[in-house]
């Protein structure tokens, strides 16, 4: 039994890291507020860089918390029978908290920072074996109900009119009109006709880049459709941009290729639990993550990772395409996830160095991924079962990546890795895929590069190896060892030959500063077969002159900030 002093330094402790929790908690939705009036402003650049001050927010209250600790517990601060007598008393502080599962995992990532855990330490850290619950509660207040018969137009303007703005709709009436015309061709589809019981929209508003987006859904008993209202704001006004209404449209909305959610709530687990109710494949991590709650995303796709390993027995290999020179890259057949280790040696030609790897994830993490960039989740000191592992993989991270990688006992320590999720090779695809879909993937190849690089993105390797297809047919880049800004780079015309030995010499004849790429020369590492290589010109030909990078160059530059959104353009109610 611990003594009264051992008690009283626990509970100090205990009370310091939920305070320090707190702290971050409201420095987190302080920043998350202003998202309203930067939209309300049309200040971009400033929700911008709210985005990255939030993303470093974490990080920044645990190294304040952990010098606090260090001061208090002294010599006891690496003591895990005091610690687990903490960890009873931070229990029951954060108890009756609304946000108690963030709190938790606020908990794990300090123990983790203090005694470097190797796989799941169950004695100090929060622990949630069992899948969390995707019922809402029936007393929820996240959302509000409009009982409803009909999905018609003075329903859509009060559901409209009930959201709080400083600034005005630019066609109230109209937007309401377009709205319930939508919803009623979506639930004639669905139901056969235009009875409805009511219809339910998310408290929250969600702000994002150049949008703000209204979240529910239609109701028909226990059935429901998605409603997803994207809202823009110009000199006119505020203005309903589309009206989304299928799950896959929620999904990509809520894709793991675009930037968290600024999204004010109180009751996290209330909000996760409805947008599953209209994005049920959407794991709960990816949710918890997309709304700015990355930390809380990982403990929640670890827990589901561990359960999935309980539940099946298939192993991990080798994944599906080349072979990547910078990670060795692997999955398993039924886990929807690749995991990613970098490798000691980088083959030839390869020149960047591990630290510089690890720094473009860091640039990817705090970048608009503007739809084209997979999110990337690190991990570090991760452990699996040796008999999970395929003997031709397991050899490959023993012997290519012994730095991140170690065999103590039958157990695989794995020191560091990323995870992301699994979407198909592109250049597999494009193999594999029937010849409408191929050309469909080829041309948003084309849109994928123009889109990295309104983002001031370029990815440096153009391969198709390098990029992915969606389930939802959307080509992604995620490949990040040579990924740069676009500010970065020279472009540059190809010089001319001045005689026959220089245009037959094997290597360039001229000088190539580091930054320097040439356009012209893009073309040669397409990878593409006729007939999508002339398809691909077809559509794409500017991307092999200097004037369109050095164009994207000067807007970046600039600070313009592209219009890039999570729905196709015919979907917009209003055509440009």
């Amino acid at each position: 039994m611990p003594s009264m002093d051992e008690e009283l330094l626990a509970r100090q402790a205990a009370t310091a890291i939920a305070a320090a929790y707190e702290a971050y908690q409201a420095d987190f939705r302080a920043i998350t507020r202003r998202a309203r009036g930067r939209f309300e402003r049309c200040d971009w650049h400033g929700l911008q860089d709210d985005a990255v001050a939030r993303l470093d927010s974490y990080r920044a209250h645990l190294d304040r918390l952990l010098v606090v600790l260090r001061r208090l517990l002294a010599t006891r601060f690496t003591d895990r029978a005091l610690w687990q007598s903490l960890r009873a008393h931070y229990a029951a502080l954060i108890a009756a908290r609304p946000d108690s599962e963030l709190a938790e995992t606020f908990f794990n990532s300090l123990t983790r920072r203090v005694f470097a855990t190797v796989g799941v330490d169950a004695a100090l850290e929060f622990v949630r074996v069992a899948a969390p619950s995707p019922v809402l509660p029936a007393d929820t207040t996240v959302a509000r109900r409009y009982h409803a018969t009909a999905p018609d137009a003075p329903l859509m303007l009060r559901l409209l009119a009930d959201v709080p703005w400083s600034v005005p709709y630019a066609d109230l009436p109209g937007d309401a009109q377009r709205v319930a015309a939508a919803v009623t061709a979506a639930v004639q589809t669905r139901w056969g006709d235009l009875a409805i019981s009511a219809v339910e929209l998310l408290r929250p508003v969600f702000f994002r880049n150049k949008g703000a987006y209204l979240i529910g859904r239609v109701c028909r008993g226990a059935e429901c459709l998605p409603l997803v209202l994207p809202l823009l704001h110009d000199a006119a006004g505020i203005q309903v941009d589309a009206v989304l209404l299928s799950e896959d449209e929620a999904s990509i909305v809520f894709s793991f290729t675009r930037s968290y959610f600024h999204v004010d709530v109180d009751r996290p687990r209330e909000l996760v639990a409805f947008l599953r109710t209209i994005m049920p494949r959407k794991p709960i991590a990816e949710l918890y993550t997309a709304l700015g709650y990355h930390k809380h995303g990982k403990t929640e796709f670890y827990a589901d990772l561990l359960r999935h390993l309980h539940a099946g027995d298939d192993c991990f290999e080798i994944a599906r395409g080349e072979r990547g020179m910078v990670m060795i890259v692997f999955t398993m057949p039924s886990y929807d996830v690749v995991f990613k280790v970098i490798r000691d040696r980088f083959a030839e030609p390869k020149t960047t160095t591990r630290q510089q790897v690890m720094a473009r994830y860091q640039l990817v993490f705090h970048h608009d991924r503007a739809g084209r960039l997979v999110d990337a989740q690190e991990f570090e000191h991760l452990t699996f079962d040796r008999r999970r592992f395929h003997p031709a993989l397991l050899e490959e991270l023993l012997t290519g990546a012994a730095q991140s990688v170690h065999l103590i006992g039958e157990q695989v320590h794995i020191r560091h890795l990323y995870t992301e999720r699994r979407v198909t090779p592109l250049n597999l695809f494009v193999q594999e895929a029937d010849e409408q879909a191929a050309r469909r993937v080829v041309i948003d190849y084309g849109r994928c590069l123009k889109d990295l690089a309104a983002a001031n993105i370029f990815p440096g390797d153009i391969l198709l190896k390098n990029f992915g297809v969606t389930r939802h047919g959307r080509v992604v880049f995620y490949d990040y060892d040579e990924l740069c800004l676009l500010t970065d780079c020279r472009f540059r015309e190809l010089p001319l030959p001045r005689d026959d030995e220089e245009a037959l010499a094997g290597e360039p004849w001229f000088a190539v500063g580091e930054g320097d790429v040439f356009p012209a020369e893009l073309q040669l590492f397409l990878g593409l077969r006729e007939p999508y290589r002339s398809l691909f010109h077809a559509h794409h030909a500017d991307l092999f002159t200097v004037d369109f990078w050095q164009t994207m160059q000067q807007r970046c530059a600039a600070g313009e900030l592209p219009d890039i959104f999570p729905y196709d353009e015919c979907r917009r109610l209003r055509q440009p």
